[in-house]
């Protein structure tokens, strides 16, 4: 189960480019949770709490408990803007979740084993990673904080799809749903391909630039 984040918040009366560059001065970042059949409401988080909670890779993934202005409530971060450079959150977009309703959360995979692989242990094989995180369905209370992909088995030639991940009771891939043609690779193994040249291959040299005509 996903690790249990807890964030504070105020609501504010004011918006504007003006009052959010003041609140980020205060040390706050300017955010807006909205959904549940609730009206839109905008509210301030202390960006040192964003901070820590931001250190966990599972914060961005998670339902997290939200308190504004003493009344709890639980949210996903839908979308946040950060500095492009800076160590600074910008704004940042919260969703209600109804805890009765499945949610569509984009979730990391971890991958396990690799290097105890048959794969893993022979040279000039790639082994890509070409998912890194996958988007689940579930009741908020089914959401995890990862899916684990166990490689150790892992050899030459090997293709691992959506299809063969393993999932916790409860949670489904809807990208599964919409066809075979989505049954995308997420690790794939492939030998690496040595480039000939067609002269050195038939014995012969390639003469300098210069002697040819």
């Amino acid at each position: 189960m996903a690790t249990n984040h807890q964030l504070t918040a105020t609501s504010r009366s004011v918006e504007g480019k003006g009052a959010s560059r003041r609140l980020r001065i205060a040390g706050y970042v300017p955010a807006i949770v909205y959904g549940a059949g609730e009206a839109p409401q905008a509210i301030q988080v202390l960006h040192n709490d964003v901070l820590l909670g931001s250190r966990f890779e599972s914060f961005y993934s998670s339902v997290i408990e939200l308190t504004v202005d003493g009344k709890k409530q639980k949210v996903l971060i839908k979308d946040w803007q950060k500095h492009p450079f800076k160590q600074l959150m910008l704004h940042m977009d919260f969703q209600r979740v109804n805890e009765n309703e499945a949610i569509k959360v984009a979730v990391p995979v971890h991958f396990l084993n690799q290097e105890k692989s048959p794969a893993g242990k022979t040279a000039g094989l790639v082994i890509s990673h070409n998912l890194t995180e996958v988007t689940v369905s579930c009741l908020p209370k089914n959401l995890p904080e990862f899916i684990e992909l166990d490689l150790v088995d892992l050899k030459a030639g090997d293709i691992i799809h959506l299809s063969d991940l393993k999932l916790p009771a409860g949670v489904e891939i809807p990208e599964l749903g919409l066809g075979k043609e989505h049954d995308v690779a997420v690790v794939t193994v492939a030998s690496i391909q040595e480039e000939v040249d067609p002269a050195a291959a038939e014995g012969g040299e390639t003469p300098p630039a210069d002697e040819k005509k």
